[in-house]
């Protein structure tokens, strides 16, 4: 003895919402596996500009001589 019985046109109407929900569930993967590599590329480009922004000497600075010490006469 059937309490309620599902129409031609509820089957139709469940079935499309569980087409948008599984739609719904992949395209959000999508996007999330497409941030985490915009992610990771744009942390390289910082890292790259760090490196590129350091300046590096072109040659060792000549040490400095000292000064001889010549006493005062006073």
């Amino acid at each position: 003895m059937a309490i309620a019985k599902i129409t031609e046109q509820g089957l139709t109407a469940i079935a499309i919402m569980v087409a948008l929900l599984w739609g719904c569930l992949l395209s959000e993967r999508l996007i999330v596996k497409h941030a985490n590599s915009e992610v990771t590329r744009t942390i390289r480009e910082i890292r790259l500009m760090q490196l590129r922004r350091r300046s590096q000497p072109v040659s060792v600075p000549a040490p400095r001589s000292p000064r001889p010490v010549r006493p005062a006469l006073g």
